[in-house]
């Protein structure tokens, strides 16, 4: 049910909103976005250690796991493994330079809907590959929809949340994609029981799911007001202001959001002002704390987790039952930001995961030393 709420968040601007259905389905259609990333997360992992793939494309690297003196860690040290695993992620580096701008221009379920439908494509080429070829074509054209939707979804998100409770409905998101890795775990311990090559290829061609979920979506999605004024449509985006916020007395976020955009149009040469000093301390925190995230090495251990497992010995099911349980966990964890994010703010939470994941290094540290 609706109700009437005056943001009290500090920082944020008091605006007059209620948490109407529309929001909530609309945030949550839209969240959608991040089960395409989640999913191949899942499912890419789990379907390099099954043995009838490896054996039909990577016959190496499945000759090097049947030989039982070879070092666990070199069983899949094979380029080519690593050009299809690593290819998605170079396509949606590439297709992220250039989503940007379709995102503005045409607005942000567009980018959405394009996002699923390349996605959708290639989610058919891996599921039907016949060769490695197919394979990769398949991979880049994930990429693509990846690139593309982690452009799209997070801004989507953003704009239609009621200002103080951007952060929790923003990690919509990332519940999504902690959502899909754990139905790829699931289906990657039940297609891995399979015999013959339909076990893999079920588990690749299931990503057209998420993909369709994504594309329908993004047809019965209303834009957002910032995409609307930033294209001319200004009487439409109070309408949809209007709607999505469950009031009239939208006049002062209106005002805003138009300030804001016709700001961000006075900006000449925004490139060359960002380096300016000024803006160096922001610059510096935007780029460094992103890259220090990943050099924790979180993504990759959520890719290979189940291949991670089975190089520590665990047998192909324990491995990949392992990697469903931590995704279990990894999921639980999502909801607790969800519920504290906008209560404590932002740096609170980033703080005590840097020092829960510090403390948690150093003591497997300690224990491999002892």
């Amino acid at each position: 049910m609706a109700g009437g709420f005056i943001s009290q968040t500090p920082g944020v601007r008091n605006y007059n909103y209620k948490l109407t259905p529309k929001v909530f389905v609309t945030c949550f259609i839209g969240a959608f976005g991040g089960l395409i990333f989640g999913y191949d997360l899942g499912i890419s992992g789990g379907v390099t250690q099954m043995e009838p793939f490896l054996e039909e494309f990577f016959p190496y690297v499945h000759k090097k796991m049947k030989n039982a003196h070879e070092n666990e860690y070199c069983r899949f040290d094979s380029q080519l493994l690593t050009l299809f695993t690593s290819s998605l992620y170079l396509a949606a580096l590439v297709s992220s330079l250039f989503a940007s701008t379709i995102t503005r221009v045409f607005g942000r379920k567009w980018s959405m809907f394009l996002g699923g439908l390349t996605f959708f494509i290639g989610s058919a080429f891996n599921g039907f590959a016949q060769n490695i070829a197919m394979l990769l074509i398949g991979r880049i054209l994930l990429g693509f929809g990846v690139g593309f939707a982690n452009q799209s979804v997070p801004v989507y998100l953003s704009e239609m949340a009621p200002p103080n409770l951007r952060g929790a409905f923003n990690n919509g998101f990332q519940v999504a994609i902690i959502f899909g890795i754990v139905v790829a775990t699931i289906i990657n311990y039940f297609t891995a029981q399979l015999k013959g090559n339909i076990g893999w290829r079920i588990s690749l061609g299931l990503a057209c799911v998420p993909a369709m979920m994504i594309m329908i979506g993004a047809l019965v999605l209303p834009d957002t007001p910032n995409s609307l004024i930033e294209r001319g449509y200004t009487e439409d985006a109070k309408k949809m202001l209007q709607s999505i916020r469950g009031t009239s007395e939208v006049d002062e976020e209106f005002q805003d959001l138009i300030d804001a955009s016709e700001e961000s149009k006075q900006v000449k040469h925004p490139w060359k002002n960002i380096m300016l000093p000024r803006y160096r301390p922001q610059l510096i925190m935007t780029c460094f704390i992103p890259f220090f995230q990943q050099l924790t090495g979180i993504n990759v251990i959520t890719f290979y987790a189940p291949v991670l497992f089975q190089t520590l010995g665990f047998g192909s099911k324990a491995s990949l039952l392992s990697a469903m349980v931590t995704g279990i966990i990894e999921l639980l964890c999502t909801f607790v930001s969800v519920f504290t994010v906008d209560r404590f703010g932002r740096r609170v939470l980033f703080l005590q995961g840097g020092i829960q994941m510090l403390i948690s290094q150093v003591t497997q540290k300690n224990l491999t030393l002892v």
